[in-house]
């Protein structure tokens, strides 16, 4: 192994061969790190994938405040169970479809969106009962097995009878399907669900908690220098990692706006590795939990 670069990840390793601003981009892009957390949820995510399909499908509910990364989770989910062709068949296979909850709730807005995303051309006066059996036919056809339901909490911008047509219409699609659900939303999310017992006590809850000064932070710091391509490695005390979480707020993309715009800043300066010293002189030029909500 060569030694020069041994605090860096392999794929990270690759980019100090880059020039800087190449470097700063790489930095700036969306880059996914398995930590423990994201980890355990995407594990047991995939176990629905394989579930035995049944009247009662098992459906998973993962509530957090804005930018803990909840939507990088779905995303990751989806793209590890992409869609696939079989050339003999004929057929194509959608083992996960996501969506994400209309503004405001309404069988007819719900309808309409999940038939954009299946691709389905809509005649502009099909009663919602044409339009759900349209769903479902498709939906049926491409085999999805979880569906994925994203901003979940919009469902409380309805009336309360609007909340509950919502959430009659997931549990019409789990039953029918027999397909597991897998929802994403802020901690008010949980208020939603709720408001039918039976679809509710279906969900296994997950909370991404904020972060806390704790081994699981450390760690999610440590993967992030490992994979931010900088030549000298970054050792940081128990203060800054304090520092740190007191600035972000413990909320993961604040975090990972802070290393970046940290890391930039030791391309530029020439300096190539975060310091105590520039962690304690750092403060976010807006309001990094604002900007990501």
């Amino acid at each position: 192994m060569n030694t020069g670069i041994s605090h860096l990840t392999a794929s990270a390793g690759a980019l100090l061969g880059e020039t800087d601003k190449q470097r700063v981009r790489a930095i700036r892009s969306r880059r996914w790190l398995v930590y423990p957390r994201a980890k355990q949820v995407l594990d047991r995510l995939n176990l629905l994938v394989d579930h035995p399909r049944g009247t009662r499908m098992p459906s998973i509910a993962i509530y957090g405040d804005s930018g803990m990364g909840k939507t990088m989770i779905m995303k990751r989910f989806r793209d590890q169970h992409p869609p696939s062709f079989n050339s003999l068949t004929g057929r194509l296979k959608t083992p996960v479809l996501a969506m994400e909850m209309t503004s405001r709730p309404g069988e007819r807005r719900f309808y309409a969106e999940l038939l954009t995303l299946l691709g389905a051309p809509q005649r502009p006066r099909a009663d919602i009962a044409q339009m759900e059996q349209s769903a479902l036919r498709i939906m049926e056809a491409i085999g999805v097995q979880v569906l994925v339901i994203d901003e979940v909490h919009n469902i409380l911008a309805g009336t309360y009878r609007e909340q509950r047509i919502a959430l009659n219409t997931l549990r019409f699609l789990s039953n029918r399907l027999q397909i597991s659900l897998v929802c994403f939303g802020v901690n008010d999310a949980r208020e939603a669900i709720g408001g039918d017992v039976q679809l509710a006590r279906r969900f296994e809850q997950f909370t991404l908690s904020r972060w806390a000064a704790d081994e699981q932070f450390e760690i999610l710091v440590a993967l992030m220098l490992r994979n931010t391509p900088l030549r000298h490695p970054s050792v940081l005390t128990a203060k800054s990692l304090r520092r740190t979480l007191q600035i972000t707020e413990g909320i993961t993309a604040n975090i990972f706006h802070m290393i970046n715009s940290l890391a930039i800043e030791a391309i530029e300066s020439g300096s190539e590795r975060i310091t105590d010293d520039a962690i304690e002189r750092w403060e976010p030029e807006f309001d990094a939990e604002a900007a990501f909500a």
